[in-house]
């Protein structure tokens, strides 16, 4: 095979190595969307209901602290591994993967910290940050920052080395 030859099969063969991460991409997004979906029968969370409801004039509902930390750490590390697929495929990219999933771990010990300490310290008054803390950590918001940060992240490097050249 010639030259020419080689290097057109070689873009052919990105084209479909390209579209191949994306659609891998929109089933790893279908899979974060089955996990919301399918929540209240797949994790122990009985603050799911009290949250939908009127909670700021209720008591918090009763619960069973190593299941829900169980259950909590185990929605986490799911969405996690996912949201750390997506990031993968869509930057190829092992430093950005090692970063993020540091963030991932630092997230968590953060959140749950905080989400203990609400659960053991709470009164009414702090319902509110009970809420966000465990949407916090049951919702892949995470990679709603990250996606951004590292593609201004890429674009940056590459204007910089063609500015350089």
């Amino acid at each position: 095979m010639d030259y020419l030859g080689q290097n057109l099969f070689e873009m052919e063969k990105e084209r479909v190595s390209k579209n191949i991460r994306i659609i891998l991409i929109v089933a790893l997004v279908l899979m974060l969307a089955a996990v919301r979906l399918f929540e209240e029968h797949l994790f122990y969370d009985p603050f799911i209901r009290f949250f939908r409801s009127d909670y700021l004039l209720g008591d918090l509902p009763a619960y069973q602290m190593p299941k829900l930390l169980l259950n909590l750490t185990f929605r986490f590390v799911l969405n996690t591994l996912i949201s750390l697929g997506i990031i993968y495929l869509a930057f190829r990219d092992r430093q950005i993967m090692k970063f993020s999933g540091l963030l991932y771990g630092i997230l968590f010990l953060v959140g749950i910290s905080i989400f203990i300490f609400l659960l053991l310290n709470l009164e009414k008054e702090h319902f509110l940050a009970l809420f966000y803390v465990r949407r916090f950590l049951i919702h892949p918001i995470f990679i709603l920052l990250l996606l951004p940060a590292f593609y201004y992240y890429r674009l940056s490097i590459s204007r910089n080395s063609e500015s350089i050249s």
